[in-house]
């Protein structure tokens, strides 16, 4: 029960995140800004975006409810607020103020803190961990679209 409450939260504080994100990026990827830019031969096309993060929140609420369940420490909890916002705040910076550079940074920083996630929380068993995989790709995909929109256009 307590790992059912637990997935109920995280689900709530990601999904709501990935709400408040949006919501902030204001037109987005449907703004003109966006479209003109010159994007990488392998950004996918905007669907694939909605389906990976709806994907990678749930698996990493059933990651968080997993070692909150077991390990709720003061470090985990600072670790997983600095995630949430960082989370957030890159489309802020990236989409709304068209800070490439900066946008970049936040989502660096957003990647190596997953990373940082997977190996040092590293006690849990191989399924838990496994649930991480997924954002850490999309992460990795993600950055190197940044990347590639600050050195191309």
């Amino acid at each position: 029960m307590k790992k059912l409450k637990l997935f109920i939260f995280f689900l709530l504080i990601n999904f709501g995140g990935l709400a408040l994100g949006s919501w902030l990026m204001g037109s987005g990827a449907t703004s003109s800004w966006y479209l003109e830019l010159n994007k990488a031969p392998w950004t996918p096309p905007g669907w694939v975006f909605g389906a990976a993060w709806t994907t990678i929140m749930l698996f990493f609420s059933i990651y968080l409810a997993q070692i909150f369940s077991y390990h709720p420490t003061k470090k985990l909890k600072i670790v997983f607020t600095i995630q949430v916002f960082l989370n957030i705040i890159w489309n802020y910076i990236f989409f709304n103020q068209h800070l490439i550079s900066l946008g970049l940074i936040t989502i660096i920083l957003l990647t190596v803190l997953l990373f940082y996630m997977f190996f040092a929380f590293k006690h849990y068993n191989k399924f838990t961990k496994g649930l991480l995989l997924p954002c850490m790709v999309w992460l990795v995909i993600a950055s190197s679209l940044n990347a590639y929109i600050l050195i191309y256009n």
